[in-house]
């Protein structure tokens, strides 16, 4: 969008119609051209997810509470790049803030992914006592040892579920030689490996198509994620293995928040980080409801006994190999949180 007069003019139909120029949760208003600092914000997330919709909350607290002097414009549904493309802009200041998966990440920031260990979480209960407790912290301090931010609490990915299109997933054996998506995250590879599947790492911007050709046969996502990405359309059944919580950070470019006067950075930290609690009690609250719509619309969920996978996998060298990577520091942190793991 140029910087002329008559930008202030534009109708609410004309801005929707320049789309591709604007962001989509963009609303043009009379201070936009008069702020002081002007920030991109970029997810992947479809835009009914919740992670957008508290997004635009903090951001019009923001502006309101800046009284315009902040400006942040949100991108959702990769619209400015994948995962590591976002990475990338986020470290050189493209863009000011990033949300990004714990497992994504973890690429990045291998301290990050340590939540992602299989069958570590019993349920919410416990990954709240470790996010908010000694292990989120840190995570948090290697985040910043990487020349990113991490802003505020983590948000709630949720746990992840294996849908698939050919056969439903009952028991470990069930996994064997099953060519399954995972994210370009070598944790969840190494799970899916160790349990005798195929993972196949895809971005998620392709995760769709993949399943709709068949170059796969089944994916694993939280159930908030299967829902707005319509992964129900293209797959027949969706295991309850709850194999690994996920979460989401919110991750910001250290010298555009340092650019703030202190009020503000502190300010801008707070807004997000009351994002993510709302978003935490959306996710909690869609992770029960979505059963019931998602079936309405053909998906098959099929209910598994966990221990069972815990038993396999604590067979392989998974928890030894996972262990070595990560760190006494953190396994210790890990494990005060879900007892001892393998």
């Amino acid at each position: 969008m140029t910087k002329n007069n008559n930008a202030l003019t534009l109708t609410r139909r004309t801005a929707l119609a320049g789309g591709a120029a604007l962001p989509l949760f963009g609303i043009l208003t009379r201070r936009a051209q008069a702020a002081e600092f002007t920030y991109k914000m970029a997810t992947g997330q479809a835009p009914s997810h919740p992670v957008n919709k508290r997004a635009q909350e903090a951001i019009d607290r923001i502006a309101k509470n800046s009284d315009g002097r902040i400006k942040i414009d949100l991108f959702p549904a990769a619209q400015l790049g994948t995962d590591a493309q976002l990475i990338s802009q986020v470290r050189i200041g493209g863009v000011q803030f990033i949300n990004m998966a714990s497992s994504v990440l973890a690429t990045y920031v291998p301290a990050a992914g340590v939540v992602n260990t299989g069958f570590a979480f019993n349920g919410y209960d416990q990954v709240w006592q470790a996010m908010d407790g000694d292990l989120g912290k840190y995570i948090g301090q290697s985040i910043d040892k990487a020349g990113l931010t991490m802003i505020g609490r983590s948000w709630d990915n949720g746990f992840r579920q294996i849908t698939t299109s050919t056969k439903p997933i009952k028991t470990p054996e069930d996994l064997k030689n099953f060519k399954i998506r995972v994210p370009p995250a070598p944790i969840l590879t190494s799970l899916f490996a160790a349990l005798g599947a195929s993972p196949t790492p895809i971005d998620f911007s392709e995760v769709y198509t993949a399943l709709q050709t068949h170059l796969v046969d089944g994916q694993e996502n939280p159930l908030p994620i299967i829902a707005t990405a319509k992964l129900y359309e293209v797959q027949k059944y969706c295991s309850l293995t709850g194999h690994v919580w996920d979460g989401y950070l919110i991750l910001g470019n250290p010298a555009a928040l340092n650019r703030l006067p202190a009020e503000m950075k502190a300010m801008v930290i707070h807004e997000f980080d009351q994002a993510g609690k709302d978003e935490r009690t959306d996710i909690a609250a869609l992770s029960k409801s979505l059963q019931a719509d998602m079936s309405a619309k053909g998906l098959q969920f099929v209910d598994v006994d966990k221990a069972n996978f815990r038993t396999a996998l604590a067979k392989t060298d998974f928890y030894p190999h996972w262990k070595a990577k990560f760190g006494d520091q953190a396994w210790s942190l890990l494990e005060s949180v879900s007892g001892t793991l393998g």
